[in-house]
């Protein structure tokens, strides 16, 4: 199958828009259209529901796209490989993460990385632990920048310790302190982001019964809504870096860290370009007092 219509035919599942898909690839609505069409009569099948709202993958489709992904992550490691022989100019990468990762680490990262190869495209996804095992283990993306799991089944480099924090305002009692234990908690308010599901929160929390009111999708808007008075946000220091400004950031008594670092399927299914952007991150994270 052609790769261009593959590639295609996988922004327009994960857009949900022949349109969006047209405006990406520099062709017409109705050439979207056409090209579809043309991969449902190659298969023998249809591939997309089409309503009013766009477009989605028919239950057929959604057998088809892991292997597609798949092919896709291998054409594009044999190019790149093809390429670092030649001097490594050109390709893609798409990279998983963390918001936290995203905005305080990828950003010098890809920087540096950038400046050694400019011809190499990189995409950036960002989501919760769940989105970004997600974005790996459907193939979209070829490493995540998250936070180490036992369920984690690819390979792993851990790339630092982060402490978990309480957020409290100002206002509250708990501002007095130096740190804070769980068990002072026991009578607050927790606003959790990520509608409940923050893994490492989860983690904290498990066997400790807390008062939970409020959930949010974006940490932002919880250490709002704390600052409001509403509650009190527990996560991972990185989380509050250039977020805070009205909030006291308190550690935990014990200390408790969470590994944060990059998974990705193995050596032999990186493609050159994500392996070179691995050794960057590792070189620049791991050595940094800034991180």
């Amino acid at each position: 199958m052609d790769r261009t219509k593959v590639r295609i035919f996988l922004y327009v599942i994960d857009s949900g828009s022949l349109t969006k898909a047209a405006a990406a690839f520099g062709y017409t609505t109705s050439g979207i259209s056409h090209m579809m069409s043309t991969m449902e009569e190659e298969v023998g099948f249809p591939l997309l529901i089409r309503s009013r709202s766009g477009v989605a993958p028919t239950p057929n489709a959604e057998r088809l796209i892991p292997i597609l992904r798949s092919q896709l992550s291998w054409d594009e490691q044999l190019q790149q490989t093809i390429s670092e022989i030649s001097g490594m100019n050109s390709g893609s990468i798409t990279v998983a993460a963390y918001s936290s990762i995203a905005s305080q680490w990828l950003p010098t990262v890809i920087s540096r990385f950038h400046r050694d190869y400019g011809a190499i495209e990189i995409h950036l996804l960002e989501g919760t632990w769940q989105e970004v095992a997600g974005y790996l283990g459907e193939h979209r993306a070829d490493m995540g920048f998250y936070s180490y799991q036992p369920s984690i089944k690819y390979h792993w480099v851990p790339l630092k310790n982060d402490p978990m924090v309480v957020c409290v305002p100002p206002q509250h009692p708990l501002a007095e302190h130096e740190s804070v234990r769980l068990a002072d908690l026991k009578d607050e308010s927790i606003i959790l982001p990520a509608y409940g599901m923050d893994m490492d929160v989860q983690n904290l929390l498990r066997g400790h019964s807390f008062r939970c009111q409020f959930t949010t999708l974006e940490n932002s808007s919880a250490f709002s809504m704390a600052e409001q008075g509403l509650g009190l946000v527990i996560t991972h220091e990185l989380n509050t870096r250039g977020r805070i400004n009205r909030m006291k950031i308190l550690p935990l008594d014990p200390p408790q860290t969470i590994s944060l670092g990059v998974a990705f399927p193995s050596d032999t299914q990186l493609t050159p370009a994500a392996s070179k952007l691995i050794e960057y991150a590792k070189m620049i994270i791991r050595d940094s007092s800034v991180f």
